[in-house]
């Protein structure tokens, strides 16, 4: 398990654009599962949509990518302080099942697919209440800083 000091060692994001409150299980090379607490004080619902709030499509695709980097990291045994950052590359397959709305728990998932020259590919989801909210395949890219 990882709480958010740790994260927050893995990821330069900081709020509001950090959007991994948890990592509840890593297998180096492998995958990692985490959440993200979707709460009302998010500053994106003030404009996406008033009087019927809904989490923006790219910020789920972006916390996947913040998790995928987390794996990718954890993989190297490397750090940002360690002057390297994981970018978001891109993504692909990108599909959005049930919106994502205050108050949700949004389970992320991803899963190592290939990494060659510091591009990373991963097989990602996103759940609540144990369906499947977005899928999507990321790609992250290992830079020095």
């Amino acid at each position: 398990m990882m709480y958010i000091e740790e994260i927050m060692e893995f990821l330069p994001h900081r709020y509001p654009f950090l959007l991994v409150d948890r990592v509840l299980e890593v297998e180096k090379g492998k995958s990692i599962v985490g959440y993200k607490n979707v709460s009302i004080n998010e500053d994106f619902f003030n404009g996406h949509f008033p009087g019927k709030p809904i989490m923006p499509g790219v910020l789920i695709v972006e916390a996947m990518a913040q998790l995928s980097g987390i794996l990718g990291f954890v993989t190297v045994d490397r750090k940002p302080s360690d002057g390297v950052i994981h970018y978001l590359a891109g993504s692909s397959k990108v599909r959005f099942k049930r919106p994502v709305v205050p108050g949700d728990q949004l389970i992320l998932e991803s899963r190592f697919v290939s990494g060659k020259h510091g591009i990373w590919k991963f097989d990602c989801r996103a759940l609540v209440d144990d369906k499947v909210a977005c899928v999507a395949e990321v790609m992250t890219a290992e830079r020095g800083v």
